[in-house]
C-alpha cells in the first residue's frame, strides 16, 4: 500500500523553510516536500508503507522539536 500525509505547522513560514532546506527530504521508500501557506508551512509526506510513513513522521518531528527549541532561545 501506498500512503500520504499532510501536516500544517502554524509558524512563521520562511524562518522555518530557511531552517529546513538543507535538510534531506527523499528516503528508500519515503519522502517529504514541504511549501508555504499563508500562516504557516504544509508538509507533504508519501511512503510505500507504514514503516517508512512513521519514520517520515519521527523525522519531521525532530526537525520541528529543534526548530521550537531555537525559536525560545531567541
Amino acid at each position: 500500500m501506498d500512503y500520504t500525509a499532510k501536516i500544517f505547522v502554524k509558524c512563521d513560514p520562511d524562518k522555518l523553510a530557511e531552517c529546513l532546506a538543507p535538510e534531506e527530504t527523499s528516503f528508500d521508500r519515503s519522502s517529504f516536500t514541504f511549501s508555504k501557506k499563508e500562516g504557516g508551512l504544509e508538509f507533504n509526506i508519501d511512503a510505500n508503507d507504514a514503516v517508512a510513513l512513521r519514520a517520515t513522521l519521527n523525522t519531521i518531528s525532530q526537525l520541528l522539536i529543534v526548530f521550537e527549541g531555537a525559536r525560545k532561545k531567541t
